[in-house]
């Protein structure tokens, strides 16, 4: 069987959509015709979504403040999951505590993120964060 005439066939049949939507017969659906509702996603499929979302938030967090390549491993890990979860733009709103980060200050790094909005809304990350931050 040619597999890549296949998947031109069922791109043409199923469209191709990069966001979810729901079906004709009302199923979630994304891709081309992955059924979300009955079907989900592999771990397989989960971990590579999780590493493509890594080395995008990674990528974009490095070109917009490349001296974060000169941190210890622990808190560019620290940097770039705020970046995943903030997003770019959301993580640059910290201009002081990326400052400080900057500047080595890493104690008042730590304790300016915990002052922060989002460290109510994410609790015990916020905590360990900043603990990775302060120790690196």
């Amino acid at each position: 069987m040619n597999i890549d005439v296949l998947k031109q066939e069922l791109t043409i049949d199923e469209g191709k959509r990069n966001k979810p939507y729901v079906d004709t017969v009302g199923k979630m659906t994304i891709g081309i015709g992955r059924n979300l509702t009955d079907v989900g996603l592999s771990d397989d499929e989960i971990d590579l979504l999780l590493l493509n979302d890594i080395n995008k938030a990674f990528a974009g967090l490095t070109s917009a403040l490349p001296w974060v390549l000169t941190l210890s491993d622990v808190r560019q890990r620290a940097l770039t999951n705020m970046c995943f979860n903030l997003g770019l733009k959301g993580l640059l709103g910290f201009a002081t505590t990326l400052g400080l980060i900057k500047e080595g200050k890493y104690t008042e790094a730590s304790e300016s993120m915990l002052k922060s909005k989002w460290a109510t809304q994410v609790g015990a990350r916020a905590k360990r964060l900043s603990l990775m931050i302060k120790e690196g």
